[in-house]
């Protein structure tokens, strides 16, 4: 039943995912008005939530126009539905006033509140803030009540599950909930009525699945990630507060937004194409010149934006990990393509020289460790050998010794790509590579490689002291989890494997 829910989930990229979630909300919600379970008239909620749809709408056009940057139409779309699910339906004009200002406000955050062409603080968290900074006016975050919550928890597991942040989540779920206990312990309260009320009747879980997670304003490692949660889990709890100031959810997510910041790259490229090549039937190499050096650590990816007209369901944002090592003057991503490609992947297809992509979100743990003297075993599948490529370059360039052991899987030989670059650490670093294809009824005659999947004996027999090794997973999702359940069958401890992820449809 996970699996299947994983290949469902892959399907669609994580911020598809948020829209359909988020629609689901606001279809319950105005179906549970209708039955009278909530108190809100289901006419005015429907056209409370029409109304910031058009409104941020409009608004992002306009500045994406006069800034000169591509439009996310679904970032546009979250924004105006997180505002509808947390801001009472209007009432009145001097409602709907409210409600324009916010989501005026959400978009120009994007745009007007950034630092090098990356916003700083998560738009709808400013929005509500500033609004009741300057009209008095906030918002109730009614989608966090007791009949909203099976629906807010059920999706809830699945942005969660797809984004891969469980360990934010439950160290902002962790310390929110403690620290209200706490402090209702020593201010001498009902425990268990703020149990109640945090869980049944606060946003919790719908602030930990959707404005948490936003990655955009979130730090780029796992463990800064942990930290970043706690934070916002702290200020989240009700209790707290600086003399007559308390903390609210808007309020508890900008501060940890200032924390992200500060540790996070600093980074938003807009990149020319430079040359597209062709790797493999079906990959090619896209190498941009960037406008400035960007530092980054061989393995990590990037958020990367291409405006395109009328988009298809998955969107104008993928994630790619970059293929160059920071060695190197360009930036090389490695795409594969498939016979139904999305939208994104047909325009990208379509590039030529100059076309212009956006690359920003620098992030991901997949990289080299510390100590040289580690003994590493990447296992790459088709195009997961990106970060393989990025981290063996630069090792080739700062000529670099380590222990490790490449095992490259691939269904035809055809497909086998960067083949240069590996052969080159074979012969000059003394870096094992071992080719093995699955399909074996299209093996060529006179093939030196091996044949067969990876399995735990392929391991053990191509591996000496397999388990002291560090293990480096990368490739298709379903291909992933299968390479690391074969190395936990091999006794191999989980915090010797590390796999590469991306929070979206690649």
């Amino acid at each position: 039943m996970l699996r299947l829910i994983d290949n469902r989930l892959n399907a669609i990229t994580m911020y598809r995912l948020v829209l359909y979630y988020l629609i689901f909300l606001a279809g319950v919600a105005t179906a549970l008005s209708v039955w009278h379970v909530l108190a809100f008239d289901p006419a005015t909620l429907v056209v409370s939530t029409l109304f910031l749809l058009a409104v941020c709408w409009i608004a992002n056009g306009i500045f994406a126009r006069t800034f000169r940057v591509p439009a996310n139409v679904e970032s546009v779309y979250i924004s105006a539905l997180i505002l509808a699910l947390i801001i009472d339906p209007a009432r009145s004009t001097h409602d709907l006033w409210f409600l324009t200002w916010a989501a005026v406000w959400s978009m120009a955050s994007k745009y007007i509140v950034a630092i090098r062409g990356k916003h700083l603080f998560n738009p709808v968290a400013f929005a509500v803030a500033l609004t009741a900074l300057t009209i008095n006016q906030t918002a109730s975050w009614w989608v966090g009540s007791a009949p909203m919550l099976p629906f807010v928890a059920v999706g809830a597991v699945l942005i969660v599950r797809k984004t891969r942040r469980f360990s934010m989540v439950i160290s902002f779920l962790t310390v929110s909930l403690l620290a209200s206990l706490l402090l209702s312990l020593v201010n001498g309260g009902n425990v268990l009525g703020v149990l109640q009320q945090i869980v049944l009747l606060s946003p919790w879980l719908f602030f930990a699945a959707v404005i948490l997670t936003e990655p955009l304003t979130t730090p780029p490692t796992r463990n800064l990630q942990i930290i970043y949660g706690a934070i916002v889990g702290l200020l989240f709890s009700p209790q707290v507060h600086l003399g007559p100031f308390y903390a609210t959810p808007e309020l508890s997510i900008l501060v940890g937004n200032v924390f992200s910041y500060l540790v996070s790259p600093k980074t938003k490229l807009v990149l020319r194409l430079k040359e597209k090549i062709q790797l493999a039937p079906d990959i090619y190499d896209f190498i941009f010149t960037p406008n400035r050096k960007l530092s980054f650590a061989p393995g990590q990816y990037m958020e990367w934006t291409l405006g395109h007209d009328q988009p298809d369901s998955r969107g104008n944002r993928r994630y790619f990990t970059l293929a160059s090592s920071p060695t190197e003057p360009e930036l090389r991503i490695g795409v594969k393509f498939y016979p139904h490609s999305s939208s994104y992947k047909r325009s990208m297809l379509a590039m030529d020289e100059d076309s212009e992509i956006v690359a920003a979100q620098l992030a991901g743990d997949f990289t080299l460790p510390e100590d040289p003297r580690q003994r590493l075993v990447f296992i790459a599948g088709g195009i997961g050998i990106t970060p393989f490529r990025s981290m063996i370059q630069y090792l080739l360039d700062t000529r670099q010794k380590r222990p490790i052991t490449l095992i490259y899987a691939n269904r035809t030989v055809s497909e086998i790509v960067y083949r240069d670059v590996f052969e080159r650490a074979r012969r000059e670093l003394g870096i094992k590579t071992i080719y093995t294809l699955t399909d074996v009824e299209r093996v060529p005659s006179g093939w030196q490689g091996v044949i067969g999947r990876v399995t735990g004996p392929f391991i053990m027999s191509q591996v000496p002291y397999y388990r002291d090794c560090l293990y480096y997973l990368s490739g298709p999702n379903a291909m992933v989890t299968a390479f690391e359940q074969t190395l936990l069958a091999l006794r191999i401890r989980r915090d010797h494997i590390k796999t590469d992820f991306f929070p979206g449809l690649v």
